[in-house]
């Protein structure tokens, strides 16, 4: 059960017409932003930081920074974030041989080694204590630029927000999340847990 309940999609009109966004993302407004609209202005800023992280600005493909979302919320145990993630990716053209085997990224030959970088560093960033070092920095540096790594990082950083936000709150997760985290993930263990 929610610590505190989502609201209605109608509840607040800037929040609805703003979270129009996610019916392209997910197919669905996530209860997480149904729930931040008890303070309109959280959901509404929410919203806007969310679109200018996950704008497409080129290599960082939508897909990617999906993935990166994924690898970020595994990390941190938020089973609520990890499925929306997973769904994303899948909705933005993630090859199916990736999604099936985003848990072994660092050894399966569907990934590129710019992505296994990618992928280390939202592991190693999503840690406490973050464990980015020296050596994320130069495979990172080996095939991205400054601004992509501030691309991926941004996404990173949204994700511990939401990682926190959902777990805290027990935020009840939506059937699409759930069938596309069964379909990708359970093979791994993936449940509800809390997010029922």
């Amino acid at each position: 059960m929610p610590l505190v309940n989502p609201l209605p999609p109608e509840h607040d009109a800037e929040t609805k017409e703003l979270a129009d966004f996610f019916n392209e993302t997910l197919g669905f407004c996530p209860n997480s932003i149904l729930t931040m609209q008890h303070r309109p202005a959280i959901s509404k800023a929410f919203i806007g930081l969310n679109k200018a992280v996950m704008e497409n600005k080129g290599r960082v493909t939508s897909a990617l920074k999906r993935m990166i979302a994924w690898v970020s919320s595994n990390a941190t145990g938020c089973r609520y974030c990890q499925a929306h993630a997973i769904r994303a990716a899948e909705r933005y053209g993630a090859e199916q041989e990736k999604l099936d085997n985003i848990w072994e990224y660092r050894t399966h030959p569907a990934f590129t080694e710019a992505e296994r970088a990618a992928l280390d560093f939202s592991l190693k960033a999503s840690q406490v204590p973050n464990a980015v070092d020296q050596e994320i920095k130069d495979a990172l540096y080996a095939h991205w630029n400054e601004g992509e790594i501030v691309e991926m990082l941004g996404v990173i950083s949204l994700f511990g927000y939401l990682n926190r936000w959902n777990d805290s709150m027990g935020t009840s997760i939506e059937g699409g999340a759930v069938e596309s985290a069964e379909q990708y993930l359970g093979k791994h263990g993936w449940e509800k847990g809390k997010h029922i």
